[in-house]
C-alpha cells in the first residue's frame, strides 16, 4: 500500500455516507454548537432584529388618538391589553391582564386610523422605546412604549367586542 497524498483523503471522506460521517465525527458540545450557530457571522443580521423585537396580540382599550403632525406625519397612539388565562391553586380560572402603550408612526398610523377602534383585536410588531419628558411642576418622567411598524387586524370586519 502506497501512501495517499492530501488531496486523495479528501476525496475519499467526500464519497463516505454521511450517517457513517457524523458516528466518526468527534461529539460536539453546546459552546461548540452556539459558537458555529448563534455567533457565527452569516447570522450576525438575523440576531439584531430580535434584539429589541416585541410582538402582542391583544385588544385595543379605547379608540386611537391620531395626531396629524406639522411635517403632514400622523402618530397614532393607543393601549393595548394583554390577557394571560390560567387556573390558580384552587383549579379556579383567573385572567390577568397587561395594558401596553402603542405610538405608531405614518403608514401604519393611517392604517390604524382607517380600521380600528376600542375594543378591536390586534397583533403589533415592534420594538421597545423609552422617551423622557419633564412635567408642568419640573419632575422627569419616563415613559416606555412599543413602537409598532407593523399591524395585524385580527377577528372579523365589524368584531369590537372584548369577549374572548
Amino acid at each position: 500500500m502506497g501512501s495517499k497524498s492530501k488531496h486523495q483523503i479528501m476525496e475519499s471522506s467526500q464519497n463516505i455516507h454521511p450517517e457513517v460521517k457524523l458516528k466518526n465525527q468527534k461529539r460536539k458540545t453546546l459552546p461548540d454548537i452556539i459558537s458555529k450557530s448563534i455567533f457565527n457571522p452569516l447570522n450576525i443580521s438575523i440576531m439584531s432584529t430580535i434584539k429589541n423585537h416585541v410582538q402582542l396580540i391583544g385588544h385595543i382599550g379605547e379608540d386611537p388618538k391620531v395626531t396629524n403632525l406639522e411635517s403632514g406625519r400622523k402618530v397614532a397612539r393607543f393601549r393595548l391589553a394583554t390577557n394571560e388565562h390560567y387556573k390558580d391553586a384552587k383549579g379556579e380560572k383567573r385572567t390577568d391582564t397587561n395594558w401596553h402603550s402603542i405610538v405608531a408612526w405614518g403608514k401604519t398610523a393611517e392604517i390604524i386610523e382607517k380600521y380600528t377602534a376600542k375594543g378591536k383585536e390586534i397583533g403589533v410588531t415592534g420594538k421597545l422605546k423609552t422617551r423622557t419628558y419633564t412635567t408642568d411642576d419640573g419632575n422627569q418622567r419616563y415613559v416606555t412604549e412599543v413602537e409598532a411598524n407593523e399591524i395585524l387586524l385580527l377577528g372579523g370586519k365589524n368584531d369590537n367586542s372584548t369577549d374572548e
